[in-house]
């Protein structure tokens, strides 16, 4: 392939370890590992993927994103810090940022401008495009409240600015999973804030995750969505299933509904403790859990 024409050989790997990649720490190798910097970068690699018939995957931060153990038969777009640029306008309470720029890193440039509106976000690890895509979401606060409007590319390579209301936002979800579109860009409008009080009300939600969440291990966050009229780790957790493990991954005994890696998961054990858990919660509680978290390549 022509890839050396279209990027640097720095930023092109073959055969890369996705365990480096994820929060899990698990997963096997991606054929292809690239990592643009442009609207234009990205253009191109889809095109080539579509002429050569390749697979093709584009992620962030890799914190919602779980590889089999057999690896990735393709390419894989990461669009991380590169692809990360933000742009704050205080005097219209606006940002624009890149989709590969952190969440975190957004909360805190708004706290920065005394802008109001992301702390909610303090401590979600993900990258803003996948943010948007799946409309995370913590402590009552959702991307879909603060989001003016996205910049996308459809499948069929076009650059579209879709607004909040053509985004479809609804719990975990948006038009990006629908229509398998790239989210580029996002702007925020906020309001105005006491930077003071934002980043005092930013360390109690970080110490609140801290306290209840098992940061201390790798994770995807929340395994399951939350099923409506239930908590995922309540009902978990009411299934005994506390500490069930297989391998290196286990039902967190700190938070049932974060599936963790005590070291040395493999997806395929990741896999087994997710299937034992939605079995074990419809057998006594008839409610099916559905994964938050995206499956890819070979298991």
């Amino acid at each position: 392939m022509e890839l050396r024409q279209l990027l640097p050989e720095e930023r092109i790997y073959c055969g890369e370890p996705m365990k480096e990649h994820t929060t899990f720490r698990v997963g096997g190798k991606a054929e292809y590992f690239l990592v643009p910097s442009t609207v234009e970068e990205i253009e191109a690699l889809i095109r080539l993927c579509k002429t050569y018939q390749l697979p093709y995957l584009v992620m962030g931060n890799g914190s919602n994103l779980l590889v089999g153990d057999k690896g990735f038969d393709g390419v894989i777009l990461r669009l991380g810090k590169e692809f990360g640029k933000i742009e704050v306008d205080g005097r219209t309470r606006r940002i624009k940022a890149q989709a590969g720029a952190l969440l975190t890193k957004i909360t805190q440039e708004a706290a920065e401008h005394s802008l109001s509106g992301l702390v909610f976000a303090t401590g979600i690890p993900g990258s803003l495009g996948g943010a948007v895509a799946m409309n995370a979401g913590a402590y009552g606060g959702e991307i879909s409240h603060v989001v003016e409007s996205v910049q996308i590319l459809t499948v069929d390579g076009e650059q579209k600015v879709f607004t909040k209301q053509e985004m479809n936002f609804g719990y975990r979800h948006s038009v990006v999973q629908e229509q398998s579109c790239i989210v580029l860009s996002v702007d925020f409008s906020l309001e105005d804030g006491d930077r003071e009080e934002l980043f005092s009300k930013m360390r109690e939600l970080s110490a609140r995750r801290k306290e209840k969440q098992p940061l201390e291990y790798a994770s995807a966050g929340s395994t399951f969505k939350r099923p409506e009229g239930y908590f995922a780790g309540k009902l978990i957790m009411e299934s005994g299933l506390s500490g069930y493990r297989v391998g290196g991954a286990q039902v967190s005994e700190k938070h049932c509904g974060f599936i963790v890696n005590t070291g040395g998961a493999t997806a395929a054990d990741v896999v087994a403790v997710m299937r034992h858990v939605q079995k074990t919660v419809m057998e006594k509680h008839g409610v099916m859990l559905e994964p938050e978290v995206r499956f890819a390549g070979r298991f």
